[in-house]
């Protein structure tokens, strides 16, 4: 039995067995395009992570979420992380949600390819966010879809905010702009 179980997870990886990087810089996660997501390629601007779907009540977010890539693309980068976790609200593959991003968004900002991002099974990425012995910061649970995660330019997560919370939310564009909440 145990040699099966083995099997199984050689075959879909455990992810609560991997090692977590200390850096978010030494994070890399497949893109939704087939390439490859490195965050090396990030220092020096804030990162914005944010779990999506395309059948959301939320999913307008989207709009919000490119806005504020376009005016704050030299010192902020997005990075969608599609998710069927929460009601099966991105049921698509990786093509059609690229697709839909594009056609109904006009997204342009880096997408991953679909992810678990609570449970056991989560992507390390996830690990790093959502727990202070690896983030530095706090802890926390990934509570919905568009739930967002910025990083400073120095790579040290530096807050979280709650899905219901608009990109353009003041509190928000404070904390990219570094300016006092």
């Amino acid at each position: 039995m145990s040699n099966i179980f083995g099997a199984m997870l050689s075959l879909f990886g455990n992810k609560s067995t991997e090692q977590v990087p200390a850096s978010i810089y030494d994070f890399e996660i497949a893109s939704i395009a087939g390439d490859t997501i490195r965050f090396s390629a990030f220092k020096g601007k804030k990162i914005l992570i944010v779990n999506t779907a395309s059948f959301c009540g939320f999913t307008p977010q989207y709009e919000g979420l490119e806005k504020i890539y376009q005016l704050y693309g030299n010192s902020l980068v997005i990075v969608g992380v599609p998710s069927n976790d929460f009601l099966f609200q991105e049921p698509l593959s990786n093509k059609k949600i690229a697709e839909f991003c594009k056609v109904r968004f006009g997204v342009t900002f880096p997408l991953a390819a679909k992810q678990v991002v609570k449970g056991k099974n989560k992507h390390i990425l996830y690990r790093w966010l959502t727990e202070k012995k690896y983030n530095g910061y706090a802890d926390s649970d990934v509570k919905w879809n568009f739930q967002k995660y910025l990083i400073d330019e120095n790579g040290s997560l530096v807050n979280v905010f709650p899905h219901q919370m608009p990109p353009d939310d003041p509190e928000i564009i404070k904390a990219i702009e570094n300016r006092p909440i």
